[in-house]
């Protein structure tokens, strides 16, 4: 049975937008820790299916699927049903990774389950696969400052002045599913579950 469990795909799910006027702004930085995992665990994402562009490799004896939807956040749950459904997975194989406003820039929290804490593209998700019993990894992307509409302010790319900051974040984001996968998602809580710039 343990066998055949690393042997089932385990989807990691990078949330965001298409397109190039998205790039690196705070809303896309699922896609922004897809493409350091891809790098990282040197796994292409370059495969279009299910509407999603994809890529497929190992680590820690599992068959590892990166995949970033590109039907706009709104609509992420379509991609992930279609692909839970073709490999016929339980909720335990997936992490979804994520914005969150109401988390300090810096900050990330992995947990085992719960509710969308009204992210769009958790909410699509949680609605088209039935459940809310899945990983989630949420990267803390700080709230507006001043009177900016949290939509304006989500859809701004980090500025140079964070890049070095946010390589920080991205590589606890890394260390902290590579602890999940070896060790368990507790283990990786436990550890990883802070904010990143204040312990450097």
């Amino acid at each position: 049975m343990e066998r055949k469990r690393f042997m089932e795909p385990f989807l990691i799910f990078g949330l965001g937008n298409p397109g190039r006027e998205y790039e690196r702004t705070r809303h896309n930085i699922g896609f922004i820790a897809l493409d350091k995992l891809s790098i990282e665990w040197k796994i292409d994402i370059s495969r279009f299916r299910y509407k999603s562009l994809v890529g497929e490799g190992k680590f820690a004896g599992n068959r590892i699927f990166l995949v970033k939807p590109q039907t706009y956040m709104n609509n992420s749950g379509n991609s992930v049903r279609s692909f839970m459904r073709f490999y016929k997975l339980e909720p335990t194989r997936l992490l979804v990774i994520h914005d969150d406003l109401d988390l300090p820039f810096g900050s990330i929290r992995l947990r085992e389950e719960g509710g969308s804490a009204g992210q769009r593209g958790m909410q699509s998700i949680i609605s088209k696969i039935g459940t809310d019993d899945f990983a989630r990894l949420r990267i803390g992307i700080g709230r507006p400052p001043g009177r900016m509409d949290p939509m304006d302010y989500v859809l701004k790319k980090f500025s140079h002045n964070s890049e070095t900051d946010l390589d920080l974040v991205l590589n606890t984001v890394v260390r902290s599913i590579e602890v999940m996968l070896k060790d368990g998602i507790e283990k990786a809580m436990t550890l990883y579950n802070h904010s990143v710039l204040q312990d450097e």
